[in-house]
Order: C-alpha cells, then sequence, then structure tokens
C-alpha cells in the first residue's frame, strides 16, 4: 500500500489545473504547518509571500541532512522528507507561503501555530498545526473536555480573520491535523458571516470533536456541508469529544493510536483507501471514552487535567521527548507527585492512562507508565538502575 509521500511520487507532476485539489493534497498541505519556518517565511502582516520551492532551499540550508531536526515523539520525522519531495514538484513547488506564526504561552497553557498557503488556483489554504511535542500543547488538548474555549481556538479564528483580509479576492480553505482539524473547524464557524462565506472547504484529519452544543450553533449549521472529517479505522483522537456523524473512515497501516499517524494513511491513485465505518475496536474505544468524559463534570475534567499535567512536568519535563529522555529520573518524580493527589484524581488518572495504554500507545511514556505502576505495586525487580525509584518512593 501507499502513503503521502508515494502520491508525491506518482501525481507530483500534475499542477492543480491538471488534476483540481482533492483529500490527499489537503493532508499534505495540514502536515506542512509542523515545520518550523521562523526567518523563512514572514509572519502575518511582515512581508510578501514565498515560493515553496524557495522556502525549502532555505530550510535545508538550515537543516542539512546532517543535523535534521527532531520532530518529537508522536510529530512524524518524515515531515522534512514531505517538503522535500513537495519542492521537486509540478504540483506544490511553486505554491507560495506567508503568514507563518508560532505561539507557546506555558502560563496561558496556549500552544498554537498557522501557515498560509497560496495554492495557485484562486484560493488560500490555512494550515493550522496540531499538537506538537510540547507538554503544554497536550494540557491544552485536554482543556477540550473542560472549556468552552481554548486559548488556540481563539487564536485560529484571530488568525483566520487576519489572512482573508490579506487576501480579499481568494478563496479559503481551513485544515489541520489532530488539533489542528478542531481549530480549523472552530474558525471556520466562528470567523465573521463575511470571511465564512469566502470559505469553500473545511478539513478536519483525526481532528478531536467539540461540545455538543456546538455543533447545534446556527453558525456550525451554516457552515456544516463544507466540512470534511477524516479519521482512520480505528480512531481514537478524531473520535474524543462530539462530532459530526459524517465522517470519512481511511485505511492506515499501523495499529491503535499509531493510526493518528497521517503518513500512515494509505492512498491510491488521488485519494485514501476509504472505508465504510471505524473498526469494532475504534467503536469500542469511542464509546468508553464517551461515557466516561459524560459521567465526570467540568470541574472533574479540569481537576483530573491539571492533576494529569502536574504529574507529567513533576520532573521538570518540557516535552514529551523530555519524558522520553529523562527515563527513571522522571518517573520518580511523578510517583511523588501522585501521591499528592486526591484519590478520586488520582483514580481517574489511572483509568484514562489504561484506556490509553489499551488503545496500543508506543509512544515513550508508556515505559514510564509500566515503571510506576509496578512501583506502586512495590513489584519493580531489584536493579542497581532503580535505586533513585525506590528512593523516591519511600519519601
Amino acid at each position: 500500500m501507499a502513503n503521502i509521500l508515494d502520491y508525491l511520487d506518482w501525481r507530483g507532476d500534475l499542477t492543480l489545473k491538471q488534476a483540481p485539489f482533492n483529500e490527499v493534497d489537503n493532508l499534505i498541505l495540514a502536515e506542512l504547518s509542523f515545520l518550523d519556518l521562523h526567518g523563512i517565511v514572514p509572519g502575518p502582516g511582515q512581508g510578501e509571500s514565498v515560493e515553496l520551492q524557495w522556502a525549502a532551499q532555505r530550510y535545508f540550508e538550515r537543516f542539512p541532512d546532517d543535523v535534521a531536526p527532531d520532530m518529537g515523539v508522536l510529530v512524524p520525522n518524515v515531515i522534512p522528507e514531505l517538503l522535500r519531495k513537495m519542492a521537486a514538484s509540478n504540483r506544490f513547488g511553486t505554491m507560495r507561503l506567508n503568514a507563518f506564526e508560532d505561539r507557546l504561552d506555558e502560563v496561558d497553557t496556549k500552544q498554537f501555530a498557522a501557515l498560509a498557503i497560496e495554492c495557485g488556483d484562486g484560493t488560500v489554504y490555512l494550515s493550522f498545526r496540531g499538537t506538537d511535542d510540547t507538554i503544554t500543547g497536550w494540557k491544552e488538548d485536554f482543556y477540550l473536555a473542560c472549556m468552552p474555549e481554548i486559548p488556540a481556538q481563539k487564536e485560529a479564528v484571530d488568525y483566520t480573520e487576519a489572512v482573508a483580509k490579506r487576501y480579499p479576492r481568494c478563496k479559503l480553505r481551513l485544515g489541520g491535523h489532530s488539533k489542528g482539524g478542531n481549530l480549523a473547524v472552530y474558525a471556520g464557524v466562528f470567523c465573521s458571516l463575511n470571511v465564512q462565506k469566502k470559505i469553500e472547504s473545511v478539513w478536519s484529519n483525526d481532528g478531536p470533536g467539540f461540545h455538543s452544543s456546538l455543533l447545534e450553533e446556527p453558525r456550525h449549521q451554516q457552515i456544516a456541508d463544507r466540512i470534511t472529517t477524516i479519521v482512520p479505522k480505528s480512531s481514537v483522537v478524531g473520535m474524543l469529544l462530539a462530532h459530526d456523524e459524517d465522517y470519512e473512515v481511511v485505511d492506515s497501516d499501523q495499529q491503535g493510536l499509531m493510526q493518528h499517524d497521517g503518513f500512515s494513511w494509505q492512498v491510491q491513485g488521488n485519494h485514501f483507501v476509504h472505508l465504510r465505518n471505524v473498526d469494532r475496536h475504534g467503536q469500542i474505544h469511542d464509546q468508553v471514552m464517551r461515557e466516561w468524559l459524560q459521567n465526570m463534570n467540568q470541574e472533574q475534567r479540569e481537576k483530573f487535567t491539571d492533576g494529569l499535567f502536574n504529574v507529567l512536568e513533576a520532573g521538570g519535563a518540557k516535552t514529551l521527548s523530555d519524558l522520553k529522555e529523562e527515563g527513571f529520573k522522571a518517573a520518580g518524580a511523578m510517583i511523588k507527585a501522585m501521591k499528592s493527589l486526591d484519590k478520586e484524581t488520582r483514580e481517574a488518572l489511572n483509568y484514562a492512562m489504561k484506556l490509553l495504554f489499551r488503545s496500543n500507545w508506543k509512544a515513550a511514556v508508556e515505559t514510564i507508565q509500566q515503571e510506576v505502576e509496578e512501583l506502586q505495586q512495590g513489584t519493580l525487580k531489584s536493579n542497581p538502575k532503580n535505586k533513585q525509584l525506590k528512593k523516591a518512593k519511600k519519601s
């Protein structure tokens, strides 16, 4: 089977005039905003757009192969290779990039990044970055279940308004992967009506859903027929919270949560390999997660989220990569933090983590979770490397 990199080899020679924009193009542009394009692509209102080929050249001068940036634990490291193939293609090479924005605010729990892409067919694609490697970004994701609006959603609306003003004669496409898909939909719903009329399509690529109240908003109904939601067959992230039931299911060559990786989605010709529905595993997980969330009120959700991330940040980690590198040290600090939580929050945290790992999550924190559970049960085997953990347990 093939993925979006193969698609670029197959159809990269066809311009948008020869073959119109499609769902695979959408995912490719959604992934592009994960790259660090500071100093290469102008910020909003800071200059004229630059050609993608030129931007790629500057990017690889900054990050040659021997110093390629680590995209983090859960962001695919092949995204730079995607840029390289795009730059070499007729389809994407002459597209122009503008309005790159990247903000991280640990105090306000905000992680937001976006990129405007002039497609050359009279449209501009607004690519909203999904959750990156930062713990702040993941904490903001969890707040989706607690708050009517998270900071990144407000940023997405403001960004859409600004780009629409910059391109008054262009139609807009909004899209993103993971949280970026949620931001795209939110911006499409809550931007001004004049801007909403300029939106041709909105793409949510395995993005988490919304509170059911948003789906009932008249503003949502006005744009609902322009929103396309795509999820893999065992979607975990994209099935969280409420979502429009009219979603597209695509095949993936990965298992469990790793299907969230857009590079695992299977491509055939100019489209993904579509399935009739999410598989049984995805349906069961969706039902369990929904019921669990519905049984918690907003105060409990906020308390759970704060407790979870106090534990994850206990050792000073700022990213998931930090957690992976810290290993035993992080686990020791996490055990201390777990003890400080009240019983209700601690039990909710344990249950939530079991749900995630039951979904075959292969992220770096899996090892740490196992160590924490063994320590709590007093079953960690004797090993010189574990002395620090045992000491932490006694303290």
